[in-house]
């Protein structure tokens, strides 16, 4: 059984604790991190840009002049897109780019990422992290420490103290483990769970 080091917020090492083998010790699967990072991508295109076409425009459908006679090139109505205010020819239209993933192989592929993770030793697992009071000079001095400056932090549950002393710190974001997703654990260079926290995602992907 896969084991990693516990600390305390000072880096001191307070013990060792056992990981699921299923969970974070999994076979590294390339191509479902890839999937899933391309399905959450994909699916936050809102794809609600769009134009009007002639027949969307307002404005009459009657021909402008005769057919014939005139010398001029035949028009059918001032809505076509020749004319100012007329519509568009072969402009955008709202498209859905949703894209899904099944239940079992997004699993997998959060599995694969938390074991890379912990090969590369870019993993780590606090007891707790807790703050007295908000100061952002504290936190900037807690990841310095641990030599993280660019982390994904999952918490057990959002504290306030930790939220305000970390949101002026650049490449830092906190979770919760309910919205851990793949493409978050792949953009940050380090993740820093809290025991509680890991345990929740542990108990919510092993098989």
């Amino acid at each position: 059984m896969a084991t990693i080091d516990l600390f305390d917020m000072k880096k001191n090492k307070i013990g060792v604790i056992d990981l699921n083998d299923s969970v974070f010790n999994a076979e590294i699967k390339e191509y479902l991190i890839h999937d899933a990072i391309r399905v959450q991508l994909t699916n936050r295109r809102a794809g609600t840009v769009s134009v009007k076409t002639r027949s969307q425009v307002a404005g009459s459908g009657k021909k402008p002049f005769r057919q014939k006679g005139t010398g001029g090139a035949r028009q059918g109505c001032r809505r076509a897109p020749q004319y100012p205010g007329g519509g568009v020819a072969f402009g955008p239209q709202k498209k859905d780019y949703n894209l899904s993933m099944n239940k079992k192989a997004h699993k997998a592929a959060m599995k694969s990422c938390l074991s890379y993770l912990f090969k590369e030793n870019k993993f780590t697992v606090l007891d707790s992290l807790t703050l007295d009071t908000i100061s952002t000079k504290t936190f900037a001095s807690f990841l310095s420490l641990f030599s993280q400056n660019k982390s994904l932090i999952v918490l057990d549950t959002m504290d306030k103290n930790i939220e305000l002393s970390s949101r002026n710190i650049m490449n830092v974001k906190l979770l919760q483990p309910e919205g851990l997703n793949v493409y978050d654990l792949m953009k940050y260079k380090n993740v820093i769970f809290t025991e509680s926290a890991m345990r929740k995602v542990e108990g919510a992907l092993q098989s």
